[in-house]
């Protein structure tokens, strides 16, 4: 449970790695921890050394999995990396990635960021063909998927083309065999995936500032249906872009993504700036002090507070030694959970009219909470503002959205929310208003959780 928001949570992060001069464990340590955002379920790294596979991966954090020991038996001149939230199959090692398989051909090892809708029915057509399934993660249908084609196929990476043209859905996806490391993403470009260098070395990951983090200069974004493989250093297409703009998860800008990322061209930062910019002139509001939600409805806020005049103030203090999950006391006990998680900084909110700009509104429950907070902080008037316009459908493609059922959005008008949550206004992002969010990026999107409009036919 997320106690500082009910934000959605994506499924995880990947990294992958070539370097001939070795230690790619270590380095796969620094980009996944550059990552920790997309997942903090569990984390692992397999690496390459003379052709022999070997790994390690657990439930936790990755400066809690991995120690010095652990990196220097692994080393390798290939790795592949993995940060986990899980929105298929549950919190376990058995499910933690990259995962990896022997079988007749040699070993494999992946990682998968994404998701496949059609998971229990392709599970089960591959259990009639006698497959025998290890963990309940839709990854291993990939892995299983590629494993099976690769006994027709002259090449990992002719079989990985294969395995994939029969599925749909939504992957970013890291494959390394002894010899070769593969990188692909589904033709519809959902989930993010870009390449970098650093001298002879080749990296990929899901976002820019995992490059950052190891040294590596970006190089680009992988296209939708894009499939290369690196061999001794060279890097191949196997594969060619489909040719479309595809259709980018629209809530990597609004929440998913590290400020510091540039995904598609567009600077994550200036996304959610020019989203509080936008909020502000459909929901203008007569205010003291705008504050946002941290972390990501910051950025958000400051767009907020330049485009209304209204000066940006820290009103919410967070507890940096709490990641985004957290053993949460019992129900009754939500509140409790919230106060270990945030503080309200008294001497910003008291006697003001506040501005409070979140990233969005799932369930209401946290909001309500942080309102609450705000009130007893001394705050005279709370405006919330939500630069996501409202949920009203789940998604199909890794984000974990709960059901219609839960979303508060789906069974109250706006003026019930406010008055459920307690806020004094509330506005949320229009669809319109969405659609200009990130002027500069090279993509399409899915908004699919706000329409009800998907890219597949579900």
């Amino acid at each position: 449970m997320d106690i500082c928001s009910e934000h959605p949570h994506e499924e995880c992060g990947v990294f992958g790695v070539y370097d001939p001069a070795g230690d790619c464990a270590r380095t796969a340590y620094y980009g996944l921890y550059a990552l920790q955002h997309r997942g903090q379920e569990a984390c692992g790294i397999a690496a390459i050394n003379d052709r022999e596979l070997s790994f390690y991966k657990d439930v936790g954090l990755v400066g809690d999995v991995f120690t010095e020991e652990i990196l220097d038996k692994l080393g390798g001149t290939m790795a592949v990396g993995h940060v986990r939230y899980s929105t298929a199959g549950g919190v376990c090692r058995e499910n933690a990635q990259p995962l990896t398989l022997k079988y007749v051909k040699g070993t494999l090892a992946l990682a998968h960021n994404g998701n496949l809708p059609h998971a229990d029915e392709l599970r089960t057509q591959f259990e009639y063909q006698g497959a025998i399934f290890q963990t309940s993660s839709d990854s291993e249908l990939i892995a299983y998927a590629i494993a099976q084609a690769r006994l027709r196929c002259t090449s990992v990476e002719e079989a990985v083309c294969q395995a994939l043209a029969g599925l749909q859905g939504a992957w970013s996806l890291m494959v390394m065999s002894p010899r070769k490391l593969v990188a692909a993403r589904d033709p519809w470009g959902f989930r993010p995936l870009c390449m970098g260098r650093r001298g002879a070395a080749v990296v990929f990951a899901s976002e820019s500032c995992a490059l950052d983090a190891v040294g590596a200069s970006f190089e680009r974004e992988l296209d939708p249906g894009e499939i290369l493989v690196v061999e001794d250093g060279r890097v191949r297409t196997v594969q060619q872009p489909v040719g479309d703009k595809g259709h980018l998860c629209i809530f990597e800008y609004i929440y998913f993504a590290r400020p510091d990322s540039v995904i598609c061209g567009q600077s994550v930062h200036e996304a959610r700036r020019r989203a509080g910019r936008l909020l502000a002139q459909e929901h203008a509001v007569d205010a003291d002090v705008v504050i946002g939600v941290p972390d990501s409805g910051l950025d958000a806020a400051m767009g907020y507070a330049q485009e209304s005049g209204i000066p940006y103030g820290v009103g919410l203090v967070k507890n940096r030694y709490i990641g985004r999950t957290f053993i949460t006391p019992g129900q009754d006990h939500r509140e409790q959970a919230v106060r270990i998680k945030l503080g309200a900084l008294k001497s910003c909110v008291e006697g003001r009219r506040v501005v409070l700009v979140d990233d969005s509104i799932v369930r209401g429950t946290t909001s309500r909470q942080i309102v609450a907070l705000l009130r007893e902080a001394g705050a005279r008037e709370i405006h919330l503002r939500s630069s996501a316009p409202p949920f009203i459908s789940p998604c199909w493609f890794g984000t974990d959205i709960p059901s219609r059922e839960e979303l508060i959005a789906c069974r109250y008008s706006i003026e019930k929310i406010r008055a459920q949550i307690g806020a004094d206004s509330l506005g949320f992002l229009s669809l319109d208003a969405l659609k200009h969010i990130a002027p500069d990026a090279a993509c399409g999107f899915c908004d699919g959780c706000f329409t009800g409009n998907y890219p597949l036919a579900l």
